[in-house]
């Protein structure tokens, strides 16, 4: 990887990130947190650089479902170590404090998915998952009487999984 001009830079910080978050990362993670919550990256800079990035071989897919994760390739890792220095001071310690304090977070959302449909008999369906790099770790799905119920658990999982996990592994496994 050559660095010339800003391109080169906005690589290097969409494989800074990959290094810290320190798991894979969805392309909606990834563009949510460098271009939404954050100013690292204009949205269209990202999503293209994503997949310049994987076709050069920085960053590879591993398939998990409905959304690929990405993460860092060893020659992504010796990219970055190469032109690490190339990435503004200034822009490494902001990336780096603001994933210390919304890393989880970001981990949380891709790995914990929500959904629901009705069904013919006017019922829905709600379906729970926490994702795993290679598969899901646990999946629910549970029949509720109407949309409310099924809303209301669609917001909840987010912040209910790992506990609702714990329960359910710790009850099993005792």
């Amino acid at each position: 990887m050559q660095v010339k001009g800003e391109t080169s830079v906005n690589k290097l910080i969409l494989l800074f990130v990959f290094d810290k978050m320190e798991s894979p990362l969805s392309e909606r993670t990834l563009v949510d947190m460098c271009t939404s919550s954050n100013d690292w990256l204009n949205y269209m800079d990202c999503t293209v650089l994503i997949h310049k990035l994987k076709k050069d071989g920085f960053i590879c897919d591993i398939p998990s479902g409905d959304d690929p994760l990405y993460t860092i390739t060893t020659e992504g890792r010796e990219a970055l170590a190469n032109y690490y220095i190339s990435i503004p001071k200034s822009s490494r310690e902001e990336i780096s404090r603001y994933i210390k304090l919304n890393g989880a977070k970001f981990r949380t959302r891709q790995e914990c998915k929500s959904d629901y449909y009705q069904n013919k008999d006017g019922t829905y369906t709600v379906n729970l998952k926490i994702l795993a790099a290679v598969q899901p770790m646990l999946e629910l799905k549970f029949v509720v009487p109407d949309k409310k119920t099924a809303n209301t658990i669609y917001k909840k999982w987010e912040d209910k999984a790992s506990d609702l996990y714990s329960v359910v592994y710790d009850t099993l496994v005792d």
